[in-house]
């Protein structure tokens, strides 16, 4: 199976797993889509260079506090969240749910899909103190 063929699997399955989700996207650290399941209306071109831009800047601000690298990022809205995970050096994923979806459960089935996007994308990801 292509490597695209397999990181829209997991983007699909965590979709999937979570139905309350407005989308999940794969963006290349540069801001381009690499693998989306979105709600209609929107657009993965322009929520790829935002993922990437916020993650960037998130990699940025964790570093510069000395908390060391980036591993994930939480924006929340009064209409909703966007969960962003590093998935390596080379792409961030991001998640979008409603206001009030659970966090928990987010986290629990992303963070497992951000460490097979590093796999499969080749990318160094640091793991979070336990």
């Amino acid at each position: 199976m292509a490597k695209l063929d397999q990181i829209q699997r997991q983007v699909d399955g965590l979709r999937s797993s979570i139905p309350e989700l407005r989308g999940v996207l794969v963006a290349s650290s540069e801001g381009l889509p690499i693998a989306h399941a979105l709600s209609p209306g929107m657009e993965p071109a322009r929520l790829a260079a935002m993922a990437a831009a916020a993650s960037s800047l998130g990699k940025k601000v964790s570093e510069g506090v000395g908390a060391g690298p980036m591993v994930e990022t939480l924006v929340t809205g009064t209409e909703g969240q966007i969960f962003l995970y590093s998935a390596g050096g080379k792409a961030v994923l991001a998640v979008f749910a409603p206001a009030g979806a659970n966090a928990g459960l987010v986290h629990l089935e992303a963070r497992s899909v951000a460490r097979e996007l590093e796999e499969l994308l080749g990318g160094e990801r640091r793991e979070m103190a336990a």
